[in-house]
């Protein structure tokens, strides 16, 4: 493992403006890990899983601008799986068979961030993990029975859903307030109107697990400010949700600049439930198709809390009594009490408005600013199994380990380098495991072999049950990862073979009922996948050929009857550029156009048993 040596921070511009210097370490300076490195051999031996066990933890890591969720093991930090979420995969035929290809619509990418798991009673439920999509404003949902993205909507109103599918703890909604301020509607409107025209929208989305179909139930226009980071209440402070803000100056340009003006920007402290009963009792606007709750109008449920300049994380704690927040670029942690601002709402106990929104005392809410000595850059909290906070610092490159009920410092480990986010083991849950925390590195100088120019990022896993914090493996990632979770791996129950599905009119689960049928000029193949051929229609002298006249339409229903664990089956056309997958027991639906005559050979694209090869046929187009 390669020496740290602390990178210098430095504040310029005299606006704030952080400029992050790292140390050399080119490989004429380090020393190279041995075998007999002691040390090393123990931090092996903790993350080590023999072969024929199993991780913990499964990782939940955003994907960014790849648009899809990578999945980790943890202690043994192996890259297990990526899911395809908001941009295609080849590999799986996600984007190319109906469902999935109806579900992205016209987009062909996205920048995932956030991921949130579903909860109940306040910890994870293993069931659901919801993620957004900032380049086109969209949210989804996986189900992790099977690993697999269910539902994509796009969030009208909105441009650039950053700040977090943060759920309640009931998974009553999903929260997605907005990065970027635009005219309701996307609607143009001269950036000289910004202040009047622009609005920072939050989305309220409700989930029907039956259907697994996301909804927007409602919307509240939010002034024209970027909304960053969120999380949502927990036992006493369970009906509530907090968010950051950044640009509250309304700055339409050189953000970095004109972004950084006043002293303090706000959290945003929504009471959800009161929200809910205005929408119930028809208190909103119908704007766009949408239930809009305009807060100078709409009074009532939302209250804005100052805080240092420039927030990214606000978390609430396991036990639902604090807030903990803090300007990117200050030195310090603030902890909130949500009793003292339900008391100080209560009283009335304002400092002005902005936008028709009471501004709540920052003294009557705030119980203590925690300065750890040169910790630079507090980003983002996670907790332990004992309420301790652990904080990550952009600029200083570490994460620091404090008290929030005393402020104290009690420890602090470096990173290599840049943390944005951590995630701890069930770190934001009322029942934080304690285990371990992930650093989420933005940047990872010389920790891998070169690739060229563009470095990977790294997660970094930290051990919590010694007397010290202590990197014990670090595992490349690219993209960077844009939060994660982090669950006990025994919550999670998958399936291993698809049920059948006798009401699913495209199934065929017996050679005798495959069939090619003409309907005009649409040709419905309902076939079968098996080890080791394709039959599509049995009656056929030749059951693994399709035959069709250019111009037709070809939907290619395909079951997969091999009701066995781990025999995957694709299916791909030659020079026809379209892939899918069929899971043991799954029916999957391809459509499209024989726009090209001629000869073409199908097969096989997973492999699947010994005779894998000869698992073709031929796909042929009448002139």
């Amino acid at each position: 493992m390669k020496k740290w040596i602390p990178p210098v921070a430095g504040i310029v511009t005299g606006l704030l403006a952080a400029t992050v210097f790292f140390a050399d370490f080119s490989p004429e300076k380090t020393t190279q890990v041995t075998a007999d490195n002691n040390s090393n051999k123990s931090n092996a031996e903790k993350v080590y899983v023999p072969f024929g066990e199993k991780d913990e933890y499964y990782l939940m890591a955003s994907g960014g601008h790849s648009g899809q969720m990578f999945i980790y093991g943890v202690p043994s930090m192996r890259h297990i799986r990526t899911v395809p979420v908001f941009s295609p995969d080849s590999a799986t035929g996600y984007g190319f068979d109906n469902h999935t290809k109806e579900m992205m619509g016209d987009f062909t990418w996205g920048d995932l961030h956030h991921p949130a798991l579903s909860e109940t009673e306040g910890d994870y439920d293993g069931k659901y993990l919801f993620a957004t999509d900032v380049a086109n404003s969209r949210a989804a949902v996986m189900n992790l029975e099977t690993f697999t993205t269910k539902d994509i909507i796009n969030v009208p109103n909105t441009s650039g859903p950053h700040c977090a599918a943060f759920v309640t703890q009931n998974t009553e909604y999903m929260f997605l307030p907005t990065r970027f301020a635009v005219p309701i509607g996307s609607e143009y409107a001269s950036l000289d109107d910004y202040s009047e025209q622009y609005r920072g929208v939050m989305s309220a989305v409700t989930f029907d697990e039956e259907k697994e179909k996301l909804n927007v139930a409602y919307q509240v226009a939010l002034p024209p400010w970027s909304y960053d980071l969120s999380d949502a209440g927990k036992g006493m402070s369970g009906d509530w949700a907090v968010i950051t803000t950044y640009n509250t100056e309304e700055a339409t340009t050189n953000l970095e600049i004109n972004a950084s003006q006043a002293d303090r920007d706000y959290i945003v402290l929504i009471n959800w439930k009161e929200l809910e009963q205005k929408v119930k009792d028809g208190d909103y606007d119908e704007v766009t198709g949408q239930k809009m709750i305009f807060p100078e109008k709409h009074k009532g449920g939302i209250y804005l809390i100052p805080v240092a300049k420039s927030p990214h994380g606000v978390d609430v704690t396991p036990d639902g009594t604090r807030f903990i927040a803090s300007g990117k670029l200050a030195p310090a942690m603030t902890v909130f009490s949500f009793e003292k601002a339900f008391e100080a709402i209560k009283n009335q106990d304002f400092a002005g408005e902005r936008n028709g929104i009471p501004i709540v005392k920052y003294e009557s809410v705030m119980e203590r600013e925690v300065n750890p000595e040169n910790a630079l850059g507090p980003l983002h909290t996670q907790f332990d199994d004992k309420g301790m906070a652990y904080t990550t610092m952009f600029i200083s490159s570490e994460i620091v380990k404090w008290d929030p009920n005393s402020g104290e410092t009690l420890d602090r480990v470096p990173v290599q380098y840049s943390p944005g986010h951590a995630v701890a083991a069930e770190g934001d849950t009322v029942a934080p495991d304690g285990k371990y925390i992930i650093a989420l590195n933005k940047i990872a100088k010389d920790s891998y072999l070169s690739v060229g120019p563009s470095h990977p990022e790294s997660m970094q896993l930290i051990d919590l049950r010694g007397d010290k914090m202590e990197v014990i493996q670090s595992a490349p990632v690219n993209p960077e990862p844009h939060y994660a979770q982090l669950v006990k791996a025994d919550k999670i129950k998958t399936i291993s073979v698809y049920d059948k599905d006798d009401k699913n009119p495209n199934a065929v689960y017996n050679q005798e009922e495959t069939r090619i049928e003409r309907k005009g000029n649409e040709v419905h193949v309902y076939g079968i996948a098996m080890r080791s051929k394709f039959i599509f229609d049995a009656k056929a002298e030749r059951p693994d050929v399709i035959e069709v006249n250019k111009g037709d339409k070809v939907f290619i229903h395909l079951t997969n009857i091999d009701f066995d664990q781990d025999i995957t089956h694709g299916f791909a056309i030659n020079q026809y550029d379209l892939n899918m997958e069929v899971q043991p027991g799954q029916t999957n639906t391809i459509e499209f156009t024989a726009d090209k005559e001629g000869t073409f050979p199908l097969y096989c694209t997973n492999f699947c048993s010994a005779l894998h090869q000869e698992m073709s046929g031929y796909f042929l187009v009448k002139p």
